[in-house]
């Protein structure tokens, strides 16, 4: 194996990172650096198994991969063209029957489910005498089926590896009796040294369950231990959950022997959507064992009463007889059918995908370690197996027994903070990148690959995070990783992509001037800018409404008066929408008449319009609904009426409606975990928060405009288009009086003066992908998002604009407001009020 070897030795791809470093302008010359040297870099993949076939057949066979980089395999891989066709050939030119009858469409289907079984025996190398396969929705539904036999019996004793996924480490809340492995070595001794007397439960039957590959690092597991579970002594049968492992390698069932183990076949072709259970047999007891289980439904039983007696009798057979309930996904399985012989057609057997995989991650994962900043620190901590060497060079052989090709890590800043996985996603994604970070369904690699102990991962959960919110570095520690993960159909060009990404925008070439101390502007207490623009935005994700000039707006303690009261609900989730899921949101232009009291709303390129009223209805009219709003749970008041349904599901092109969030009913408050990358003991994260409606973070959000020209500055000279001010969705939009022009001065500001009122500014607000959303056509660009990473990353986080909450003055007898042309001024310390201008 020399591919590594030849490429750190050429000048070719790998070189580039030992170069010195590269000014703005190399930047956006990386990717063809890097395309230059693709011929060289892909003839020593081929040399060492790349699949030069697959540069060829992509276009064809996998169009939906045009101008995308997919690098989620071990999420699904991709169906391939042929197989969509060769299914809806078969499909049109057969009549395929329920197989519970006994008419010769469903005669046909039986046989081809029967030939299907046998199929997928001899795909793993499983002997018909001594395996079934049981069909399921999925790998995890396989487990469950599993455990439901073993439930049966009341508790029993469960082990199960760190490694395990999600799915198999939940099996231990129904066995009374779990313990966790670990290590490898623990389970080696447990296997050496035979049953103790403490063991628990020895007189039931026990399950011990283990991943072939990880999901999480893909690290391989010794695919040894069924076979000395099974000569130990011990009273325990074995699950191998095999649904990573077999997306990209060989499952030789005969040379292992596992009594059950778990696959998910779209991991492995992409389509269809279904899983297996392999059971073996041959076990001793095994039949018997799994006709325990209490639930049965239609297919499964012999005789059934319905009334006056409680008799029903299993049928008596192979596994699946008694453990497919229902109907089968016929369709599904005779897709399968086809997916095995097309994966065979366009990539050979798995020992060649095998290598075109491992070649591939090789390739990778030595980038991610060469990554340097400026300063030489290390960019990326990468959670894979090491590489062994061999005469100098990588043993792929002996990486590929214990490594599959996922390529899983975090990456780190040049000051040693860590980079926020999810910044990296929603970046990735403007890219056309497809990756996966977060959690990964495996705590056990949570905890043992980042470190996070136990009270820390509760700590985390007391702190409001969840597996699938934003909040990616907590307490010092990041709460998930970034995963790469390989198929039959990734190219070099992929893998080229994804570094070139990497490398423009995680790789520091000098010490970034956010470090150094921010300009802070010649303002000293002058009125020195004005309000350019008040925008609220009454339904959130929606279209803003501009106050007019010349009207003082309200300021409530959650912001501006009825800035986002309102939201668009699925009606068939019941969650909030936002823009980012449904840019047509974009294109809703709700407006407030005052004189009339009514919300109005119209939507671009529709004649039809719906009026609400701002007086909140009597409550029999409107019907409570449970949502949730950037995690938090509220209780939204849905509007019913048939015109209201019809005209926003008509807009937006989903099943939608109205909600109200009244401001009485309110008990979210401001968000500054969400806003910076800071620790919760800070003294703004003690004090007691603003309240706030349905916005993410903040009562008000305040841009400068002096920052939006500078940043539009910088896109245009890369040739980008610049960003219009309405893109940042700001509710204050500030314009500096004079020539003297401060961008990002707004970062160093405590508290403001406009007009008569007085604002405290809480911190930097957080920027998704969102802005990059047209507001005017809901057209999506690249930019400002990327431009923004590049120039306002601080402490991890993409940064642009001010939170801001108003400070109430208790004994003002008119209402507080702003209206555009009030000037501003930015105070340098609290403000001085008179007395009767207290702070409420």
């Amino acid at each position: 194996m020399n591919l590594l070897h030849n490429l750190i030795k050429s000048t070719g791809w790998l070189s580039i990172a030992d170069r010195a470093p590269l000014d703005d302008n190399d930047d956006r010359n990386t990717q063809e650096e890097m395309d230059s040297h693709a011929g060289e870099l892909r003839n020593e993949l081929v040399q060492n198994g790349y699949n030069a076939a697959v540069d060829k057949l992509r276009a064809k066979e996998y169009p939906q991969l045009e101008d995308v980089t997919y690098l989620d395999h071990a999420g699904t891989t991709i169906y391939a063209s042929s197989l969509i066709r060769q299914i809806s050939d078969d499909l049109l030119s057969n009549l395929y029957g329920n197989p519970h009858s006994q008419s010769p469409s469903s005669q046909l289907t039986s046989k081809r489910i029967r030939d299907t079984r046998l199929k997928v025996l001899r795909l793993f190398n499983a002997s018909p005498e001594e395996y079934d396969i049981v069909f399921c929705a999925s790998a995890t539904a396989g487990m469950k089926l599993v455990m439901e036999a073993f439930s049966a019996q009341g508790t029993f004793p469960y082990r199960y590896h760190k490694d395990c996924h999600t799915s198999a480490v939940g099996i231990r809340e129904t066995s009374g009796s779990a313990k966790c492995f670990v290590s490898d070595g623990e389970v080696e001794a447990w296997l050496c040294c035979g049953p103790t007397e403490r063991e628990p439960n020895s007189f039931h039957q026990g399950l011990f369950v283990y991943p072939a590959q990880s999901n999480f690092s893909g690290r391989r597991l010794p695919l040894s231990w069924p076979t000395k579970l099974r000569t130990s002594g011990h009273n325990f049968w074995s699950l191998v959950d095999a649904a990573a492992l077999v997306t990209t390698a060989a499952l030789d069932i005969s040379s292992i022997e596992p009594d059950f183990a778990v696959v998910s076949f779209y991991k492995m072709f992409g389509y269809p959507d279904l899983g297996g259970l392999l059971v073996r047999k041959a076990t001793p007891g095994m039949t018997e064992f799994l006709e325990r289980r209490r639930y049965f439904g239609g297919g499964t039983v012999a005789a059934v009463i319905a009334q006056n007696e409680h008799f029903h009798a299993k049928r008596n057979g192979v596994p699946h007889e008694n453990m497919e309930d229902g109907t089968l996904p016929f369709h599904s399985i005779l897709a399968l059918d086809n997916a095995i012989d097309v994966q065979r057609q366009l990539f050979g057997d798995y020992s060649q995908i095998s290598k075109h995989t491992t070649a591939l991650a090789m390739c990778l994962y030595q980038h991610l370690l060469r990554l340097e900043h400026y300063n030489k620190r290390h960019v990326c901590k990468v959670y894979s197996e090491p590489l062994h060497f061999q005469d100098g060079c990588p043993w792929s052989d002996d990486w590929s027994a214990r490594q599959g090709p996922i390529v899983t890590f975090n990456m780190k800043r040049s000051d040693g903070g860590w980079v926020g996985y999810s910044e990296v996603e929603k970046l990735a994604a403007i890219k056309g990148i497809h990756i996966r970070t977060g959690g990964l369904c495996n705590p056990g690699g949570i905890e043992s690959y980042i470190g996070l102990k136990p009270w820390e991962i509760k700590q985390n959960y007391e702190s409001g995070h969840r597996c699938w919110d934003d909040q990616d570095v907590l307490h010092g520690k990041p709460t998930g990783a970034i995963r790469v993960s390989i198929g039959p159909m990734t190219t070099y060009k992929d893998i080229t992509r994804f570094v070139a990404f990497l490398k423009e925008f995680y790789v520091e070439k000098a010490r970034s001037s956010l470090d150094k101390e921010p300009v802070r502007g010649n303002w000293g207490g002058k009125a020195s800018a004005v309000v350019e623009s008040i925008t609220i935005y009454p339904i959130k994700s929606c279209g803003g409404y501009k106050i007019p000039a010349g009207v003082t707006w309200e300021l409530k303690p959650h912001g501006l008066e009825w800035d986002r009261e309102w939201c668009l609900v699925h009606l068939g989730t019941g969650s909030a929408m936002n823009q980012k899921q449904y840019n047509k949101m974009a294109l809703i232009r709700p407006s407030i008449d005052l004189t009339a009291r009514a919300l109005n709303v119209t939507a671009v390129g529709s004649f039809n319009s719906i009026s609400v009223p701002l007086a909140f209805p009597e409550a029999n009219t409107l019907q409570t609904s449970a949502s949730r709003v950037c995690g938090d749970k509220i209780d939204a008041m849905t509007y019913s009426e048939p015109e209201i349904i019809e005209f926003f599901s008509t807009a937006i092109g989903v099943p939608c409606t109205l909600a109200r969030f009244p401001s009485l009913t309110s008990k979210r408050h401001f968000k500054p975990h969400l806003a910076a990358a800071t620790n919760c003991d800070t003294a703004i994260c003690e004090a007691k928060q603003p309240p706030i409606l349905l916005s993410n973070e903040s009562p008000i959000l305040l841009v400068n405009r002096s920052s939006v020209d500078y940043l539009n500055e910088i896109i245009k000279l890369s040739g980008g288009k610049g960003a219009k001010i309405d893109a940042f969705r700001a509710n204050i939009v500030i314009s500096e009086i004079g020539p003297n022009k401060s961008p990002y001065a707004e970062d160093t500001w405590k508290h403001l003066q406009i007009g008569r009122e007085y604002l405290e500014l809480l911190g930097p607000c957080r920027r998704c992908q969102m802005v990059c959303i047209d507001q005017q056509t809901a057209v999506k660009h690249e930019e400002p998002y990327v431009t923004l990473s590049k120039t306002r990353k601080i402490g991890g986080r993409i940064l642009f604009g001010q939170h801001a909450t108003h400070l109430s003055v208790k004994s003002r007898l008119t209402s507080p407001g702003i209206k555009v042309g009030d000037l501003v001024r930015i105070l340098d310390s609290e403000p001085e009020m008179r007395n009767d201008e207290k702070p409420a």
